[in-house]
C-alpha cells in the first residue's frame, strides 16, 4: 500500500490559476507550474536558472492533450530552465509549463539527459497525452548508484505532477489504486461490437482488443462520431482497438462500441451476467 505524502503548494500570485511552486516532504526536488503568460514574472527565481527538466502542455486542433518533454542545462549566461522554456518550440503550441529542478542544484548534463529520456518514455507508455518530441531523448551513461537516485526522484516527480493537475504519467488502467482494484471487468455485445471495459476514477476505459460495430445509426450522438474520429488511429482495419481508450461514462463507451445512442447501465455486464445497473444496486 502506498504511504501517505505531504505536498506543499505555494500560490505565488495568490490564485490557483497563477504560478505555483510545489515541494514534497523529504524530497530535494522542487517544481514550478507556470502559465505561459506569466513567464516574464519569473526572471528573479534562482531555481529556474538551474539545470532541470521541463514539460510544455497544450491541446491540438482535436482538443487532444499534448506535451513536450525537454531538458535545460546552465548556459554561459548562467540561465537554465527559464531561458530554455522561453525559446521557440515549433512542435507544440503550449499554454503551461511545469519545470523540475533541485533545491541543492545537483543536476548535471548526465542526470537531466537520463530524466528527459525516462519522463518522455513514461508519458508515451501512459498514453494519455500526445508526446510531441521528435526523437527519443538520449538516456546517457550513468552509474547504478546514480540511476537509483534518479529513479527515486522520478517517483516523487510523478506524485507532484499529478498534484499539479497533469496525469501524464498515469496509465488509463491503474495497477495500484485500491479503489479501482475492486472494480469488476465488464463486457458488452452489440451487433458486431464486442468489448471489455472497466470503470475508473476518470470515467470508463474500453480495453485494447475490443471490437466496435462498424456501422453507425442516423441518430448516433455527435460525441460518439467525434470520439470515433478522434481515436481513428487506435482502430484497426478489422475494427479492433489497438490501445485502451478513455470515455467519460459507461454510456459514452457503449455508444462508441455500438455506433448508436445506447445505455451503458443496461448493456455493460459482469462475468455473472449482472448489468451495471444491477451491480450499482
Amino acid at each position: 500500500m502506498a504511504r501517505s505524502k505531504t505536498i506543499k503548494l505555494f500560490l505565488m500570485d495568490g490564485e490557483a490559476t497563477g504560478r505555483i511552486k510545489c515541494s514534497l516532504a523529504n524530497w530535494t526536488g522542487i517544481a514550478y507550474k507556470i502559465p505561459r503568460t506569466a513567464l516574464d514574472k519569473c526572471k528573479n527565481i534562482e531555481y529556474l536558472q538551474q539545470s532541470g527538466v521541463y514539460f510544455l502542455f497544450g491541446t491540438d486542433e482535436k482538443y487532444d492533450q499534448i506535451v513536450y518533454v525537454g531538458q535545460a542545462g546552465v548556459r554561459k549566461n548562467g540561465k537554465g530552465l527559464l531561458l530554455r522554456v522561453q525559446e521557440p518550440h515549433n512542435s507544440i503550441d503550449w499554454t503551461e509549463a511545469v519545470m523540475f529542478t533541485t533545491t541543492n542544484n545537483s543536476f548535471g548534463p548526465t542526470e537531466i539527459s537520463y530524466l528527459e529520456n525516462r519522463f518522455c518514455n513514461l508519458a508515451l507508455e501512459a498514453g494519455r497525452y500526445q508526446v510531441r518530441n521528435g526523437n527519443d531523448p538520449n538516456p546517457g551513461n550513468i552509474t547504478e548508484e546514480t540511476e537509483s537516485e534518479l529513479e527515486e526522484f522520478i517517483d516523487y516527480a510523478k506524485i507532484v505532477m499529478g498534484a499539479l493537475g497533469h496525469k501524464v504519467f498515469e496509465p488509463l488502467m491503474s495497477q495500484t489504486s485500491e479503489a479501482e482494484k475492486d472494480e469488476p471487468l465488464l463486457h458488452m455485445d452489440y451487433k458486431k461490437g464486442h468489448a471489455t471495459g472497466k470503470r475508473t476514477s476518470d470515467g470508463f476505459v474500453i480495453l485494447k482488443g475490443s471490437t466496435i460495430n462498424p456501422a453507425t445509426t442516423k441518430s448516433c450522438p455527435e460525441n460518439v462520431l467525434k470520439a470515433r474520429q478522434k481515436y481513428a488511429d487506435r482502430i484497426s482495419d478489422t475494427f479492433e482497438l489497438t490501445a485502451d481508450i478513455l470515455m467519460t461514462s459507461a454510456s459514452a463507451a457503449a455508444g462508441f462500441i455500438g455506433g448508436a445512442s445506447l445505455s451503458g447501465n443496461a448493456l455493460w455486464h459482469d462475468e455473472q451476467g449482472k448489468s451495471l445497473k444491477q451491480i450499482e444496486g
